[in-house]
């Protein structure tokens, strides 16, 4: 059998990306499917610790764009997947780099020209249906996400407006929001490195939150299924890390759609090119907080089970299929099996 090889971050390697049973909320099945897939052409697809970048015949970059290419790479062999948006990894995007690859799969719309540069998007294995009962529904809104900061300060930025809509619910309407996830359970201290190191206190951070009132009094906590937590809510606040960044459309959505959620989303400015409009509430549309809660609050149950019966249909239709790992697997296996054979 030929070998292929899948370049990884450490903590991924020994063909741990592969197994189904490793990852929470199947992250990953996109590459699980694809090592399958592989195997039909008559590959064994393995990290690059099994299957070295020099001995395999296709060389898949699964992370970020290296720092350094390995001397003597050969383009012919080479692709990458880039995941991460140039907010949060410009050098992903640094065209002189590009050209170490045959080619390159992205999610970047404007990039896309079917030659070098291809589409794929973030992936997920898809349930077979929703969960529809509006009985489960105890509690009218969620936000899960980690509390970070953006890597560099722009004008796209939703990080912050993270925060804010947290911010106005908990001053305004507690008993009808919380808040999961990791690092929002103290205070973070930002700035330079000696204010920042504060952070490694214990309890210190805790403290001063208490005593200054910045912490997060609707954060319940972190979670081990967002699926589970996200079902008995009725509204997910789902904000990309930035807008307006064309074709960036991640897992947010996508996790809001499978618990049967209905996401209020802010990210990518074609965002209705790929994911109907009836299927998801657009924070553009609301000038504020307030009217935003307004038409929460008076949205009766037959329209929201509409939402959710849209969702339903969108993500059993060909529209969604480029979300759908089989549809990664495809893309890849199109354009990197075929040109290998090829190549050799």
């Amino acid at each position: 059998m030929k070998k292929a090889s899948l370049v990884v971050s450490e903590y991924l390697q020994g063909n741990v990306i592969f197994d189904e049973n490793a990852h929470r909320d199947n992250i990953f099945d996109r590459f699980t499917k694809l090592k399958k897939a592989f195997e039909e052409y008559g590959y064994d697809l393995a990290t690059h610790d099994i299957n070295s970048i020099e001995n395999s015949e296709i060389v898949i970059y699964a992370s970020n764009m290296p720092s350094k290419l390995p001397e003597g790479q050969e383009i012919g062999k080479s692709y990458i997947i880039l995941s991460e948006s140039a907010f949060i990894r410009p050098d992903n995007y640094d065209k002189n780099k590009h050209k170490h690859f045959n080619k390159i799969f992205t999610w970047a719309d404007d990039l896309i020209d079917n030659k070098k540069y291809f589409k794929v998007n973030y992936a997920h294995l898809f349930p077979e249906t929703i969960n529809k009962n509006l009985e489960n529904k105890e509690k009218l809104c969620v936000l899960i996400s980690a509390n970070k900061n953006p890597p560099y300060s722009r004008k796209d930025d939703l990080y912050e407006k993270r925060r804010e809509a947290i911010r106005w619910f908990e001053k305004n309407h507690l008993n009808d929001f919380d808040l999961y996830g990791v690092g929002w359970g103290k205070y973070r201290f930002n700035g330079p490195k000696y204010i920042r190191v504060f952070n490694r206190i214990p309890y210190l951070s805790e403290i001063y939150g208490n005593i200054t009132n910045q912490n997060y009094i609707s954060y319940k906590g972190m979670v081990d299924n967002k699926k589970e937590v996200m079902e008995s809510y009725k509204f997910s606040i789902c904000y990309e890390n930035a807008k307006d960044i064309t074709g960036y459309i991640t897992e947010k959505i996508f996790d809001s759609f499978f618990a049967g959620c209905v996401p209020i989303y802010w990210g990518a400015d074609n965002v209705l090119e790929h994911v109907p409009k009836n299927c998801f509430i657009n924070k553009r549309d609301f000038s504020s907080y307030d009217e935003l809660y307004d038409f929460l609050q008076k949205m009766s149950d037959s329209e929201y089970l509409q939402y959710l019966n849209n969702i339903d249909a969108y993500l059993k239709s060909h529209m969604a299929y480029q979300f759908k790992s089989e549809g990664f697997v495809d893309t890849i296996i199109q354009n990197t099996v075929g040109i290998a054979n090829d190549y050799k």
